[in-house]
C-alpha cells in the first residue's frame, strides 16, 4: 500500500490528462452571495490530509480554483497549505479537469481524482488510497477588535469617516475610489475584504482593488486564489515586492491585512529615508520590514504631508469591513 500511494500521490500527484464538459446548470455571472454560487463554487477550496503508513508520514494540501464552464485546475502542495506547511519554492503539483454532475474528475496516468461533497479521493486500483477533507481556513485576525486608543474608520453602521464612501447591502464599504477622512503618517492598520467569485474571469479582472497605505503604495487586492503571488496579485505591493507566500483564500472568503506602516521621511520637501512596512495577510508575514523605494501610480504621489488610506474602484464588487488604525505621530 504505501508503495502504491508513494507512486500516485507524491510522484505524479496531478499530472493529468484534462477532459472537459459542459455543465449545464453553471452561469458567467459575478456572485457576491455563497448561497447563490452554486456547485463551482461548493467544489472549489482548500483540502488538507495526512498520509500515515509505516515510516511515510507526509502531509498534502491541495487548492481547487474554478475556471468556469466547469472546469478546474487544480494544485497539490507538498507540506501542507501555502502558509500551513508549505512555502514559497516548495514542490507543487498541477493539473485540470471538469465536472461530470455533482463531482469534479481528474484522471491520471495511473489514478483518478474524485472531488465534491467536502472530499478529494485519490483512487487507483478500483480502491480509494487517500482522501483530503474540504477546510476553511479562517484569518487568525478576523473580526480582530480595536485596542484602546484606536481610530474606528469603519464597522459597518456608516460611512461618515471616508470621503466617496458608499455602504453595500447595508453593513460593508464598497470599493469606490474611497479615501479616509483622516490623513495618516506612522500607523497600524487592521483592514478585512472580501472578493466576489468569477470564476470565468481572469487576472487583473478578477476581484481587483486596492489598498493605497498613504495613499501612495498599493497593497493589491484581487482574487489570485491558486496562482503564484506576484506584485501585481493578492499580497503583492504593486510593482515594488511579491508575498512572500500566497497566503489568497477563495473568493467570498473573508480576508484580513494587517500592516505597520512607517512613513518616509523628509527634510526640506527632500525624501531621505524611504517608507516602510510589516503585513499579515490572513495572520501570515508577507512583507517584513520591507522598504518602499517608491509609490505606486493610481493615486497620490509620494511627499512629507500625512495623506489619507485610499481603497481603489476597479470595477469588481469588492467590499471592506472592520477597519481601524493606531496612529503613531
Amino acid at each position: 500500500m504505501r508503495r502504491l500511494i508513494s507512486r500516485v500521490f507524491l510522484t505524479c500527484a496531478l499530472a493529468t490528462s484534462p477532459c472537459f464538459f459542459t455543465h449545464p446548470s453553471l452561469n458567467a455571472q459575478t456572485i457576491t452571495d455563497p448561497a447563490k454560487a452554486g456547485v463551482e463554487y461548493e467544489i472549489q477550496g482548500e483540502y488538507s490530509g495526512r498520509i500515515q503508513i509505516g515510516d511515510l508520514d507526509e502531509t498534502w494540501g491541495s487548492q481547487v480554483i474554478a475556471l468556469g464552464d466547469g472546469k478546474f485546475e487544480v494544485i497539490g502542495f507538498k507540506g501542507g497549505l501555502p502558509g500551513d506547511g508549505w512555502l514559497r519554492g516548495d514542490d507543487t503539483n498541477r493539473g485540470e479537469g471538469s465536472l461530470q454532475g455533482e463531482f469534479l474528475y481528474i484522471d491520471g496516468e495511473n489514478f483518478e481524482l474524485k472531488i465534491g461533497k467536502g472530499k478529494m479521493e485519490v483512487i487507483a486500483e478500483d480502491r480509494v488510497v487517500l482522501t483530503l477533507d474540504k477546510v476553511e481556513r479562517k484569518s487568525p485576525t478576523l473580526g480582530l477588535k480595536p485596542p484602546q486608543g484606536a481610530t474606528v474608520l469603519f464597522d459597518g453602521s456608516n460611512v461618515d469617516n471616508w470621503v466617496n464612501g458608499k455602504l453595500v447591502d447595508g453593513k460593508y464599504l464598497g470599493a469606490t475610489n474611497v479615501s479616509s477622512k483622516l490623513a495618516l503618517k506612522d500607523h497600524t492598520l487592521h483592514i478585512e475584504f472580501r472578493t466576489p467569485f468569477m470564476p470565468k474571469d481572469r487576472g487583473q479582472a478578477r476581484g481587483n482593488s486596492g489598498v493605497y497605505m498613504q495613499g501612495r503604495y498599493e497593497l493589491q487586492v484581487l482574487d489570485s486564489f491558486g496562482l503564484d503571488g506576484a506584485d501585481n496579485e493578492c499580497g503583492g505591493i504593486y510593482s515594488i515586492q511579491k508575498p512572500k507566500v500566497n497566503m489568497c483564500f477563495p473568493p467570498l472568503a473573508w480576508q484580513t491585512y494587517d500592516i505597520d506602516f512607517k512613513a518616509a521621511r523628509y527634510e526640506n520637501d527632500k525624501k531621505v529615508t524611504n517608507a516602510r512596512v510589516t503585513i499579515k495577510h490572513n495572520g501570515v508575514v508577507i512583507h517584513d520590514n520591507l522598504e518602499l523605494p517608491h509609490g505606486t501610480p493610481g493615486n497620490k504621489p509620494e511627499g512629507p504631508a500625512a495623506e489619507a488610506l485610499f481603497l481603489q474602484d476597479h470595477g469588481n464588487p469588492v467590499v471592506f469591513q472592520n477597519v481601524w488604525v493606531v496612529t503613531r505621530d
